[in-house]
């Protein structure tokens, strides 16, 4: 109820009105403008100071990834459903990760690493996968044959880095062909078996090969030496 105005005597003839009101806070009054303006950056705190957690959240998460991650991959998930999302990562080895992160995110988690060479497909929304296995054709084949499946040959692989090298698009082909361990493993008994020349031609292989024929050789090594125990 609006505050009554009085009327105070004077020395002269004229009266001198005023309102309660605007000479007096009412503690029982409460401006609901105020309150809302108050509240309002504290609201905004909050909810970027989430925001800010889950960034660094995410950030982390890649990180842990990239630990013993041997490609790193990134598809275009514009379009995808919830329920395709899942098919797929059904569809995918246990050793392969799939993760939807913000380009800018990767980016900030890969800084000043081997990966930051997967800079070129920072671009568009990319889910992206994480190999935590030699087998690199096994852990894309999936992938590739949803695709097929699903009629999304619109979301292909934009880019990935495997031993430090950045390959597009047009080269996954090199990575969806290279030879799997029991090829190598093959490749090696075939070679010990024949000239020393393919002996030669097996080292000097990619180092990715090598390292494996090197392994398979100490592997055979080992299974001659406790067979002749």
């Amino acid at each position: 109820m609006e505050a009554a105005l009085f009327s105070l005597p004077s020395s002269s003839s004229h009266s001198y009105l005023f309102s309660l009101k605007s000479h007096f806070n009412n503690p029982f009054i409460t401006s609901h403008s105020n309150s809302h303006l108050k509240s309002k950056p504290r609201t905004l705190t909050i909810r970027s100071a989430i925001s800010r957690t889950k960034k660094e959240e995410t950030i982390e998460t890649v990180k842990q990834q990239l630990e013993d991650c041997y490609l790193l991959a990134g598809i275009s998930y514009k379009g995808l459903t919830v329920k395709q999302f899942q098919d797929l990562r059904a569809q995918l080895p246990e050793t392969t990760k799939l993760l939807v992160a913000k380009n800018t995110l990767v980016l900030k988690a890969i800084e000043g690493t081997k990966w930051e060479a997967l800079k070129p497909c920072m671009k568009g929304m990319n889910a992206w996968l994480f190999v935590h296995s030699e087998e690199i054709p096994a852990a894309l084949k999936p992938y590739r044959t949803f695709l097929r499946e699903k009629k999304l040959e619109e979301n292909d692989f934009t880019g990935g880095v495997f031993e430090g090298k950045f390959y597009g698009p047009d080269e996954f082909k090199v990575l969806e062909n290279l030879p799997t361990r029991a090829e190598i493993y093959s490749q090696l008994l075939g070679s010990l078996k024949g000239p020393a020349s393919a002996v030669v031609g097996t080292i000097q292989a990619p180092a990715r090969n090598l390292v494996m024929v090197l392994k398979a050789y100490v592997k055979k090594l080992e299974e001659e030496e406790g067979g002749s125990q």
